[in-house]
């Protein structure tokens, strides 16, 4: 259900590749938590650096929002990176598995096309 890949490159240098290659998969990146920021801003230290990606493509959330649209409480992706400077994870909980829940077996398709960009663009942030 969990895809992970780790990394010694830095925080800006897979920010800068996950976006890059989200772009040439014609997916955006909504937004980015930074969960230390957010939690330190409440008053609670975190240790981990921890940024979580909102990543989508809009012609693919369409599809299956038009099918069921219970399925929104599972969109957008998410991509967290999380770690310290001498290492970080890349971590995706899998389209095709969180789908499973819902009991459509048309949007598999869909399911199975927006994990592997997903991976890939795990992959290309992850590259050393």
């Amino acid at each position: 259900m969990l895809h992970q890949v780790t990394t010694k490159r830095s925080l800006e240098e897979i920010d800068s590749a996950l976006r890059d290659s989200a772009a040439r998969h014609q997916f955006g990146v909504i937004t980015v938590h930074d969960l230390q920021d957010t939690l330190s801003k409440k008053g609670v230290s975190l240790d981990l650096q921890c940024k979580v990606y909102e990543v989508c493509n809009p012609v693919q959330a369409k599809k299956v929002l038009e099918t069921d649209g219970a399925i929104s409480t599972a969109l957008p992706c998410r991509i967290s990176v999380y770690g310290s400077p001498e290492g970080y994870t890349l971590a995706t909980l899998l389209p095709t598995e969180m789908m499973k829940g819902f009991g459509r077996p048309e949007i598999e398709t869909v399911a199975k096309e927006v994990e592997a960009v997903i991976v890939q663009m795990m992959s290309d942030a992850a590259k050393e």
